[in-house]
């Protein structure tokens, strides 16, 4: 995983810190640079490593540190109608303390941004990437109308504890108006974690049952020991959090998704909600109608490779002699013990059982197109 990021902190001037910075340092964290902060890629801790985290998380329960992504609120008069001129979501069914996922276009349907919109009373909530975040305050500003105000809540932190058992090692910790069972998958709400003001929703980037945690970033340390004191809870760097997000088939904005590709080909149709494929009426609508009533040339998907040897971003990939995409995302599987990858290719070669190949260092390896996710999900529904 080392390849994906940044290892010298001397190379990345003006990178900005994140309000756990001395936790993760202190706790033998390998800070590197990624999306404009220090973060931790994994701990120095006795058998510890980007595998042994990773497989950890699958087993019990990891903490990961995700407070550079955006945490946004909107609210104001004409709210739904305004964000869904912007968004492809149908928020006429989004009820109270429902989450769900969508994507920031742009006016020819690229892909800005994707993220995760939360029914608050009155207002929406927010959660937008950490590298393109100001952009995304930009691009909203910029098309959401003045009766909307928009707060950055820069004054909070943003905690992932994932993993089989998230759940009983959160519980003990908190309280609130219902019991924390209550929440199933994409559902939220406001609780206490140890007399701390939080909003919890059930959700993350794993494929595991687990939470987000939003709180405020004076308690971040105080509330990460408390965490990390449950026997099943352990800090988890990126590497980890990169690997799991790829076994679990889910896309990464800037590597899986660009404003060159569509919802259609990445796969994401499910995030235009039916009505808006039927109304349109959004930002990029036109294309993305297109899309779907003509079908897309290129489409993402999965891959499972032979022997040992992973293919990376950008490694090109044949149907016999002919090049007919790329790997987006790419790596190996500790679960499965052995390498996948995620790509574009040519729709015409994206069934599964599709036997392709990789080209890596000159060789070309061996790969089959398989559905996603590769480790199946774990929600709790």
């Amino acid at each position: 995983m080392s390849d994906t990021y940044e290892n010298s902190e001397d190379e990345v001037p003006g990178t900005e810190v994140l309000p756990l910075d001395a936790w993760h340092r202190a706790r033998g964290g390998r800070m590197v640079e990624f999306a404009g902060y220090w973060m931790p890629v994994q701990y120095n801790v006795e058998g510890g490593g980007i595998i042994a985290e990773h497989l950890w998380t699958r087993e019990n329960a990891g903490l990961f540190d995700v407070s550079h992504m955006g945490q946004l609120v909107l609210s104001g008069e004409g709210l739904d109608a305004a964000v869904e001129a912007v968004l492809p979501i149908d928020l006429a069914t989004l009820a109270l303390g429902a989450q769900r996922y969508s994507l920031l276009l742009d006016e020819h349907g690229g892909v800005l941004d994707d993220l995760m919109v939360t029914r608050w009373r009155e207002a929406l909530y927010l959660v937008v990437n950490g590298a393109t975040k100001w952009d995304d305050i930009g691009h909203l500003r910029e098309h959401l109308p003045d009766e909307i105000t928009l707060n950055h809540l820069d004054d909070r932190a943003l905690f992932a504890l994932q993993g089989p058992k998230a759940f009983a090692a959160l519980d003990r910790l908190v309280s609130g108006e219902w019991p924390l069972a209550a929440l199933t998958f994409m559902r939220a709400g406001p609780f206490l974690l140890d007399g701390t003001e939080v909003h919890i929703s059930r959700s993350g980037y794993t494929g595991e049952d687990g939470f987000e945690i939003s709180l405020p970033a004076d308690q971040a340390e105080r509330i990460a020991d408390l965490l990390c004191e449950q026997p099943e809870v352990k800090p988890i760097g990126l590497g980890a959090r990169d690997s799991l997000r790829l076994e679990a088939g889910l896309p990464l904005y800037g590597h899986d998704l660009t404003p060159e590709t569509s919802a259609v080909d990445a796969d994401l149709r499910f995030a235009i909600n039916k009505r808006r494929r039927a109304d349109g009426g959004f930002l990029g609508a036109e294309r993305v109608l297109a899309d779907f009533a003509r079908g897309t040339p290129q489409r993402r998907i999965g891959l499972t490779l032979e022997g040992r040897q992973a293919a990376r971003e950008g490694a090109a990939i044949y149907a016999g002699d002919q090049c007919i995409g790329s790997v987006s995302s790419g790596g190996f599987s500790p679960s499965l013990n052995h390498p996948i990858a995620m790509g574009y290719v040519a729709t015409a070669q994206s069934q599964p059982g599709t036997p392709l190949t990789i080209e890596v260092r000159g060789k070309h390896l061996p790969a089959r197109v398989v559905p996603m996710p590769f480790v199946p999900h774990r929600y709790s529904r």
